[in-house]
């Protein structure tokens, strides 16, 4: 009989310690999974934290490994100006770095082009004018800085032949000529997929999907 009752008594038990065990590990596991959340949640955060500089290095880095395309064309202009032209180049260049969108930088630079048909800058400063213009004026200045320019570059790494495109396409989507942006884009895309802004920032990422 005892041994009846104990047996009894065991069978009872039995589910109860199985289910008290069972809550057991769901807490355990709940807990867990609660502790590998706020470690995902942390990581996150410091990936957010961190990709402003991740992305400003990999833009500096774009931007450095463009700079020989600008020093090979430089070069081009050492075999047609001399020293004191060179200089009067630059020097008409940079009135528009010093005071981009006035009046002053867009007569210098209307000198320089005038002057100066073969010169880096040259190309540079009829991107500059586009994107001071407006209207057919601004179309004008890009589209003479792709079709005669496009081997010209900025110190920075920046094409003008990608970058008077970007700009030029801009101005088309504003002004309803949208087949005439998508060709412009898709140009980009296909031939220049590495082309950046002043910011280092690929052109490709810049524009729509």
């Amino acid at each position: 009989m005892t041994g009846r009752i104990a047996v009894a008594v065991m069978m009872c038990l039995m589910p109860g310690s199985m289910l008290w065990g069972d809550d057991t590990q769901a807490v355990q596991i709940r807990e867990l999974t609660e502790k590998v959340q706020k470690l995902e949640d942390r990581v996150k955060q410091l990936e957010q934290l961190l990709r402003p500089t991740q992305d400003a290095e990999r833009a500096k880095g774009r931007a450095a490994s463009l700079r020989p395309k600008f020093e090979a064309r430089i070069a081009q202009d050492q075999k047609t100006y001399n020293a004191i032209e060179r200089q009067e180049i630059e020097s008409l260049y940079q009135v528009a770095n010093r005071q981009f969108n006035t009046p002053e930088a867009q007569e210098s630079l209307k000198k320089l082009i005038e002057k100066y048909s073969q010169a880096n800058r040259t190309g540079c400063a009829l991107l500059y004018l586009g994107q001071m213009s407006s209207g057919d004026e601004k179309e004008q200045y890009l589209t003479r800085a792709i079709k005669d320019f496009g081997d010209c570059w900025y110190g920075d790494g920046v094409q003008v032949a990608s970058y008077a495109r970007f700009h030029l396409a801009a101005h088309y989507q504003q002004t309803g000529k949208t087949a005439e942006a998508t060709t412009l884009l898709d140009t980009i895309r296909k031939e220049y997929p590495d082309a950046i802004d002043h910011k280092g920032i690929l052109l490709t990422e810049l524009m729509p999907k």
